[in-house]
């Protein structure tokens, strides 16, 4: 299954990535989409994930990552994930990753364009029209090979 975690800078120098929620083109994401194919449900997806790391950089201890949203694309076997029930709380096609994700699962590694810097960091504070228009901003994409030289840009 694809699922795309959100993350930090901090999260491309760890070993693995931890077990977290994530988001993925589930049943529950296509009765939300119905117009959506299965593409357009993987991108609805990936952009959730980007969404839930800017919550991520607002934790405390996230101060001095860089502020760019972080996607991490993974493929990982169906058993490690369970979806999650829909709720006020809880977007369809949210999941529970029950493992850490190697890197060697990972299919892709999503990041905010540094333009995106100045909103993100507005977001990540409480800013809602900033957090809309860093929802607006493309994710550039790399390959995972590129894991350490993105971790060196990102400050890392």
């Amino acid at each position: 299954m694809r699922i795309y975690l959100p993350a930090t800078a901090a999260d491309l120098r760890a070993e693995a990535i931890s077990a977290r929620h994530a988001h993925a083109a589930t049943q529950a994401l296509a009765r939300a989409l119905p117009e959506e194919d299965e593409e357009g449900l993987e991108v609805s997806a990936s952009l959730c994930a980007a969404d839930a790391s800017v919550m991520l950089l607002a934790e405390p201890g996230a101060e001095g990552l860089a502020d760019r949203r972080l996607v991490i694309a993974a493929d990982v076997d169906d058993q490690v994930v369970g979806e999650l029930a829909v709720d006020e709380e809880t977007l369809p096609g949210t999941v529970a990753v029950g493992a850490p994700v190697a890197w060697e699962e990972v299919a892709a590694i999503l990041v905010d364009d540094p333009q995106a810097e100045e909103d993100v960091r507005a977001a990540r504070t409480g800013d809602e029209e900033a957090f809309e228009r860093a929802a607006e901003a493309d994710l550039l994409w790399y390959d995972v090979v590129e894991r350490q030289a993105l971790a060196h840009e990102l400050g890392v």
